[in-house]
């Protein structure tokens, strides 16, 4: 027996890995600056996510929703002060594409509607409705064909005006696109998109499973837009490779006794990996690391001849080649020791290193970027 094969995979066997490095099977140190698609928040093995998930399991592993979950209320309380978003409930479940699904039933059940709008170049899961709100139709069987979907392109204000209505149950928004290639909504789209929604009663939905958890600075990347969405979606880096993941409902909005659930979503010990995250988000004061060193990586790229339209923020960033960066990346990752990430487009390079990325990680990258990008001329 073997693994389905639907995963395109790279020759990279991992025999362990701490803080930014990966160590290699062939002894090889690899530069984490892709965090297994933006998952490794706080850095891999950090000593107090350890702890955390050792305590819990000498404790108790696991018991269902039957019962009350002291450890989901101790995460329920941290996030809340680390996100200055108190005023949501959150139902946790395993992985982002869940978080989706569960927002987009949620936002169907409030509004009694099932038309959604979503944005062109999007990703957000594999799963049904998340697939079906993914700018790419070969992710859709006819099973998971029949969501009504309007397009938008990201800050088409008039665009949204016309397809925002009375029927609509939803409107998705990453707060940066992250597979789509890091491409961000501004700040009167988003207004707009959330004054439409409360004029026609749809809920707004922002999609943070990548973008949150102090990634770009901020610890959910809509909040520099001076919104309040209905719906956010969390997972990714809130466990730092624990599988969790959780839909916030704002407290103004309520659903049916029994009308979600999950086995294993938010069990004791994803619990207590995404609180050990919290921890260290604030101890650390990663949340400032990542803009500063979001900086410093942008100040770099711009050095670098060669490099097309450098974009992000934060610790999200990317840049394109002028042509495909697949050769370039594995040039990269199997001769200099650095790991990056890729989009839809085929010719970027995405970065989305871990929030403890230090000083002079960046600067290293910056020195074997800047030498691969030499020996491509």
């Amino acid at each position: 027996m073997k693994t389905l094969a639907v995963y395109p995979k790279i020759n990279l066997k991992i025999e362990s890995s701490k803080g930014l490095w990966l160590l290699t099977e062939s002894g090889q140190r690899i530069l984490d600056l892709y965090s297994g698609h933006g998952v490794i928040s706080i850095g891999h093995s950090h000593p107090r996510f350890v702890s955390r998930l050792s305590e819990q399991l000498q404790s108790f592993a696991y018991y269902s929703n039957l019962v009350p979950l002291k450890e989901q209320d101790e995460l329920c309380q941290a996030l809340g002060e680390l996100s200055a978003c108190p005023d949501y409930n959150l139902f946790f479940s395993n992985s982002g594409a869940e978080a989706i699904e569960n927002a987009l039933k949620a936002a169907s059940m409030i509004s009694g509607r099932k038309e959604v709008v979503a944005m062109r170049g999007s990703f957000h899961g594999r799963t049904s409705l998340a697939a079906q709100i993914t700018d790419a139709s070969k992710l859709c069987s006819p099973i998971n064909s029949g969501l009504t979907v309007h397009w938008l392109t990201l800050n088409d204000i008039e665009a949204a005006r016309k397809v925002i209505n009375d029927q609509t149950a939803a409107v998705i928004i990453e707060g940066i696109q992250g597979v789509g290639g890091i491409h961000e909504g501004g700040s009167e789209f988003w207004q707009e998109l959330s004054k439409l929604c409360h004029e026609k009663g749809a809920l707004l939905i922002a999609d943070e499973i990548q973008s949150g958890m102090g990634r770009t600075g901020d610890f959910f990347a809509f909040q520099n837009k001076g919104v309040k969405p209905d719906i956010i979606c969390t997972a990714k880096g809130l466990g730092n490779g624990f599988p969790i993941a959780a839909t916030w409902l704002h407290e103004r909005f309520s659903l049916p006794m029994g009308s979600l659930g999950s086995t294993f979503g938010g069990g004791p010990l994803a619990c207590r990996a995404a609180q050990a995250v919290c921890e260290v988000i604030a101890s650390e004061k990663l949340m400032a690391n990542a803009k500063a060193r979001g900086e410093q990586l942008m100040r770099g790229l711009k050095d670098i001849d060669g490099l097309i339209d450098i974009r992000g923020r934060g610790l999200m960033l990317a840049f394109d080649l002028s042509g495909p960066s697949e050769e370039f990346r594995m040039r990269l990752l199997h001769k200099h020791g650095i790991i990056t990430g890729s989009a839809s487009n085929k010719t970027t390079v995405r970065l989305l290193p871990p929030l403890s990325v230090t000083k002079e990680d960046c600067e290293f990258f910056l020195q074997k970027l800047n030498l691969c990008m030499l020996e491509t001329i």
